[in-house]
């Protein structure tokens, strides 16, 4: 492919992404792998380097362009020059995307710690970071092996170069190692896992935090509750991958709390990772930018609550009830979490037993440009 046709196909990928973003599809990585899938003519150097122009204009915009032309225009100019199977020459007073990083819409939501000197990091490419399973392996023996860093904050974390390939490595085919950004494996530390405990992991997804509270508690007793089938069967293989024990509990909507009756006040802690709007992950995820808006977020919040509301009966007197939103927005962190406060006087806030991040309202904000991991907002509330 020539680089103009490469910035032709950039452009196709883009209007896929701006369409999916609106109608809250699949997200760019599966979009630009389903391209390619039907046009095999695509050699690896060209994959890549379209992939390349795809995420960096994407990047590059915080408002949604007004297509993937507009999109592309103004970060490579020069390849719109009407070459064959490039795209046509610019015409005056054709749409540009602006660059930016948080749509003008959400400024006045995000937290007042995340001031403007920090927004460049929040679409930064994140490095790759690992857990190991301490339960088989050390941490410097996989930082030895990797040849990685050990990350900063999470005793079990390590960090390698964003383009880092783990997947096809022994050790991780072992179950030694997982994928997991150091701010979630500190979600996980946050509900001080110990053998003998009962934990409930409520909106576990595919199991990350779970499988972690696990690794680190081989006698606990970890339960991993979602809504989404699909997601919570990916667990499994991952467990025995990793020879952890963790349940499974499929809840079904609206029923959950009938699905839930049987645990009422038999949990140590139960964690509360609640969907969100991932604005914390955007330099993971930036077209997740395109995707949010006011009445998304609105029914997000929403969710959070009813979540912490189905949370609460289930912790035991003296147990805990961690919760955590991979978010940057007051709306769905400090302001949520003082919410449940006012409608649960049985639970106070409590430190979450770790220092990092800073202090936000009750909980503690964890952001890429202070901390160097994900965006999360993390609480921790005990129950009397």
């Amino acid at each position: 492919m020539t680089p103009a046709a490469r910035a032709q196909a950039a452009i196709e990928i883009l209007d896929s992404v701006i369409a999916s973003a609106r109608d809250d599809g699949a997200p760019a990585d599966a979009l630009v792998s389903a391209y390619f899938k039907t046009r095999r003519y695509a050699g690896s150097k060209d994959r890549r380097a379209v992939r390349e122009l795809v995420f960096q204009a994407i990047r590059h915009a915080g408002e949604t362009p007004a297509s993937g032309r507009a999109a592309l225009l103004p970060l490579a100019a020069e390849l719109f020059d009407g070459s064959p199977h490039g795209p046509a020459v610019p015409t005056g007073g054709e749409p540009r995307a602006v660059p930016g990083v948080v749509p003008e819409w959400l400024v006045p939501l995000l937290s007042p710690l995340v001031a403007p000197a920090e927004w460049p990091a929040l679409t930064e490419r994140a490095p790759l970071d690992l857990r190991a399973n301490l339960a088989r392996t050390t941490r410097d023996a996989m930082a030895a092996h990797f040849g990685a860093e050990p990350t900063p904050l999470s005793p079990w974390g390590l960090r390698l170069p964003p383009d880092a390939a783990v997947s096809a490595d022994p050790v991780f085919a072992d179950g030694l190692v997982e994928v997991q950004d150091e701010g979630s494996q500190l979600i996980a530390l946050a509900c001080e896992p110990a053998d003998g405990r009962t934990y409930v992991d409520l909106c576990a997804g595919a199991g990350g935090k779970a499988l972690a509270l696990a690794s680190a508690a081989p006698t606990a007793r970890v339960i991993a509750c979602d809504t989404n089938l699909q997601r919570l069967r990916k667990l499994a293989p991952r467990a025995e991958r990793a020879g952890a024990t963790v349940e499974t509990r499929l809840l079904d909507l609206p029923r959950e709390a009938e699905a839930l009756a049987d645990l009422h006040g038999q949990a140590d802690c139960v964690l509360v990772d609640a969907p969100c709007s991932g604005s914390g992950t955007w330099r993971r995820n930036p077209e997740g930018r395109w995707r949010l808006t006011p009445e998304r977020l609105g029914r997000l919040t929403a969710l959070q609550a009813r979540v912490l509301d189905l949370a609460a009966p289930l912790v035991k007197p003296g147990g805990t009830l961690v919760y955590a939103v991979c978010s940057l927005l007051a709306r769905e962190g400090a302001q949520q979490a003082a919410a449940f406060l006012s409608r649960h006087s049985a639970f106070s806030p409590m430190d979450i037993g770790l220092d990092v991040g800073r202090s936000d309202g009750v909980g503690r904000l964890l952001t890429p440009g202070h901390d160097r991991t994900d965006g999360f907002f993390i609480a921790r509330f005990r129950s009397t």
